[in-house]
Parts: structure tokens; sequence; C-alpha cells
């Protein structure tokens, strides 16, 4: 009895505490749902070029797998009742688009891309299939055809500009994968193509559906952190799928890949080659080299300038593009980075080791990346205030600082314990509460829950699609990273890479909106 009435004291204490750190932290107890359907919308045609590893993903969201994948589900589904992909699958809402056409350079991409779409029913290989789509052997086929409404890029980054442009010049909404631009002279061009072009743009940071950074922008927009003048974002990786060290497919040679497509046109390789000499960048190999085909540098192209945007606009950017969402950072006044390829010594041209300062003199803030693709040391998104700490992923945590003015009663009262989890929001629960659970922390702290809008669980690429054509249904609408937010990202992400490259801070000028080479050190 004693025990038991003890346990009851310790109970009635410790939710009072609860209600005193509530109302410290108050906060919305609503969470976000997901709007329906537009009742009789459009039926949207759409078009994708590249169906590789990204267009993949891409185009399950959108609702088409090939045969062989859901048969994969299926699979594991039988030997693992904890596995639900296929299931979840099968009940992802119909987005009421007809895949009109497939083009990718490698013949396999396209015929699985083609196998996809014919795949309405969702099911598994010897399953009932419908009308395949159409394969374009070369993306402005596709572009000039007008049963096509709308296009998703997912294509290396040395494309992505170009076929953004000549989409939005043909009238064809866009959804292109980050980042936005491969050099600085076309981030300009894209911009005034999309918006001459008044066609609907979306770029592909899904990140912009997670329902913590949603909470999260709440919390900093009420002053709860205190003054942020520190943010520390980076990437880990430990292996070499995450050093873009990719499979080479075994039917990949000259005759099922149409090289020359793929590397450019030559006026464009010219414009970036004329860009990199001009600022004394020479990390691309010449026109000779560049005409051979080359199977390693066509799987695993993130590896060379001379198709990628390295760390800098490859990684950083899906973390600039959460910071920007969350406190409307825009492009920052200078940029410093350093590191070199000190793991990966394949032959390749991009750093496997980078650190960048972004400073934000208006805003009296500094925004730090760290990146290594030889450790999985995980050091979080940590947005630093005066008065609390936010670490922000799929769920967020937030920890009071033991020096806090805001909470310096709260913290001698021993109703807040300093540097330890004092708040956590987890997407999918009905309200929002102090950590109430050492289980949940765990699981909050390390982003192993999933995310939830009104309590049901989504792929947030689904919805980052949903969002793109519900756009270009309702015109009333605006996609959360249209064209405006992708220019800031490429000019803060073009400003790291030069920095890295030059070996010299750089500037952005907000009057002329330009990117300024400032003195070597």
């Amino acid at each position: 009895m004693g025990a038991l009435t003890y346990g009851v004291y310790k109970k009635k204490r410790y939710d009072h505490t609860l209600r005193d750190v509530s109302d410290v932290f108050s906060l919305s107890k609503e969470t976000a749902t997901i709007a329906p359907l537009t009742p009789n919308g459009e039926t949207i045609r759409l078009g994708v070029i590249g169906f590789g590893g990204r267009g993949k993903y891409l185009l399950r969201a959108a609702g088409f797998a090939t045969p062989e994948k859901l048969q994969e589900w299926i699979d594991s589904a039988k030997t693992n009742k904890k596995d639900t992909r296929y299931e979840e699958f099968r009940q992802q809402e119909d987005l009421n688009i007809v895949l009109a056409g497939i083009c990718d350079v490698f013949d396999v991409h396209a015929a699985e891309g083609v196998a996809a779409g014919a795949n309405v029913f969702r099911e598994g290989v010897g399953g009932k299939m419908g009308a395949a789509p159409k394969r374009y052997r070369h993306y402005r086929e596709m572009l000039a055809d007008k049963d096509i409404d709308a296009v998703i890029i997912a294509t290396p980054d040395h494309w992505h500009g170009t076929m953004a442009m000549e989409a939005a010049r043909a009238g064809k909404h866009v959804y292109v994968g980050k980042p936005l631009s491969w050099t600085v002279p076309e981030t300009y061009r894209i911009r005034e193509a999309v918006k001459e072009g008044g066609i609907v743009f979306q770029l592909g940071h899904q990140g912009r559906q997670i329902e913590s950074y949603h909470k999260a922008r709440e919390i900093i927009s009420k002053g709860l952190l205190g003054a942020v003048n520190l943010i520390g974002v980076c990437t880990n990786r430990n292996d070499p799928n995450g050093a873009w060290v990719y499979d080479i497919h075994p039917e990949a040679n000259a005759q099922t890949i149409d090289w020359k497509q793929y590397d450019g046109d030559p006026e464009r390789i010219r414009e970036y080659m004329d860009y990199m000499q001009k600022y004394n960048l020479m990390n691309y190999v010449g026109p000779e080299a560049r005409d051979k085909f080359s199977a390693e540098r066509f799987f695993r192209w993130r590896c060379w300038w001379d198709y990628s945007t390295g760390l800098s606009g490859d990684l950083f950017t899906h973390e600039y593009d959460a910071v920007n969402q969350l406190m409307d950072v825009g492009i920052p006044y200078s940029a410093t980075a350093s590191g070199g390829i000190y793991f990966f010594k394949d032959g390749r041209t991009v750093p496997d080791v980078l650190q960048s300062s972004f400073e934000f003199p208006d805003k009296n803030l500094t925004l730090l990346y760290s990146a290594t693709l030889a450790s999985t040391r995980d050091r979080g998104k940590v947005i630093m205030g005066h008065d609390a700490s936010m670490e922000v992923g799929e769920t967020l945590v937030v920890k009071v600082d033991r020096d806090s003015t805001r909470y310096r009663e709260k913290i001698e009262q021993g109703i807040i314990k300093p540097d330890v989890p004092f708040y956590t929001y987890v997407p999918g629960k009905n309200n929002v509460d102090a950590v109430t659970s050492a289980t949940e922390l765990y699981f909050a702290q390390r982003g192993l829950l999933y995310s939830y809008l009104g309590g049901k669980r989504y792929d947030t690429t689904f919805l980052h699609v949903r969002e793109w054509l519900e756009c270009i249904r309702n015109r009333d609408l605006k996609p959360s990273c249209d064209i405006d937010a992708a220019f800031e990202e490429a000019m803060t992400a073009h400003m790291g890479t030069r920095a890295y490259l030059e070996g010299r801070t750089m500037y952005w000028d907000k009057e002329k909106e330009e990117i300024v080479r400032g003195e070597l050190s």
C-alpha cells in the first residue's frame, strides 16, 4: 500500500510538472492534415525524363512501380509481417494522372519505366497490365508532344536547368529534382523561363512536407529558442553507395546507352568549360575524354564536376532548404569552404569531405555545414538559440540552455532541467506534450518514427508531387518550393561550391543579384 500510495503521489507530481512545462512552451495542438484532391480535377498527362534511382522513386510516389519491384515487396511481406510497403503502396491515393511518356537514354531504364507506367493496377509479376506509355528517344520529342501536360525531370544535375527551361518554354509544368542548376549563368535563365512561361514549377525538396518542420517553424517564430545565432547541419555517410559509387548495370554499353545525348549538347559543354576557365576552376575533363563512352561516369556521375554539383549542390541543398523553410534566411551574404578528397581515392574530382560557413549578418546568424562520406557519426540538424536549442528531423527535440534568460526562473524552480530533452514533438500524436517515455525519446532522437499527417502515415515525396499536381489544377495555390525558393537554393549552393573551388570567400551582391569574388586569403 505504501508503494502504491507513493506511486500515485509521484504520478500527480509528474503530471503537474508537465502542465507547468506545457504552459511555458505553449504551442498549437493542431496537426497538419492532407486536403482532399480537387473534386472532378482534370486528369494530368505526365511525362518522366530519367528513370534511374531517383526517377523510380518519384514515379512510385506518383503511383507507378514495376511489377518486379512490387513482387519483391509482396514476397518480403510473406516472411516479415512488419514489411507493409506493398500494402501501403496499394492504399496510396490515386492522383488522377496518366503516365503518358517515358524518356531515358539507357534502354533498360526506359523499358522499366514503360512497364511501371503500364502497371496501373499495382500488381506484381504476372498481374494485369494497362496501356503502356510511349517511349521517347529524346527529351525534346517529349516536350514537343501536345499529349504531355507536365514533366518530372529526374536526370543527373548537368541536365536539370536545360530541361527545365525548355519544358517551361514548351508550356509544360515542371517538377525537377534538386539542385535547380548546374552553373550560375543558367540559374538566371531558368527563373526567367519559368516566370515567362507561366507554368507551375516545383523543386524536389520533399522535406517541405515534413510535419515536424512546420512545428519547428512555429517554435522559432514565437521566439521560444531565444535569439538564434548559429545553426549546424551535416551529412554523414560511410559506405560506397553513400559516396556515389553505385553499381554498374551489366547491360550497360555503348549500344544500350545514348552517350552523346547523355553527355550534353556541345554548346552547353562549351559554356560550362568557359565558365570553369573564367574562374580558373579546371576540374573537368576535356572534349576528347567526354566523347568516349564510360559506364562508370554514367552511373557514378556525382563523382565528377562534369555532371555533378558536388556535396554542396547534391546534399547540402537538403539542409539549406530546411533552414530556409524554417527561418526564411534567403541567400547568404558570404560563403567560405574547405575540404578535399581524403578517403575515396578513385579518380573523382568532387570532395568527399567539405566544411562550409554561410554568413547572414542581417539576421545575426551563421550557418555551418560539415560533411564526410567516410563516417556515419550523426551530428543532427541543430538550431542553437540563447534560451534553447532544437534538433530537427522527422521529429524534433528541444533542450533548454542552462544559462537561459527566458527560462531562468523555471530552471531555478526545478521545473525545467537544462541540457536534457525538455520538449519532443513526434508527428502522428494527437497532442503535443513534454517527453513522457524513454522509448519514445529514443526513437524520436534517431528519426526512426514515421512522419504523419492527421494521424496517417505518408510518404513525403508523394505529398510533394501531389502538391505540385494540385497547384496545376488550382492556379490559386502556390507550390511550397517554387522557382523563387529554388533560385535561393541554387545561388547558395553555387556560392559554397565556388568558395571551395577557388579557395576564397564568395559574396552575394543583393542589388545586382550576382556572386562577387573576395580576395584570396
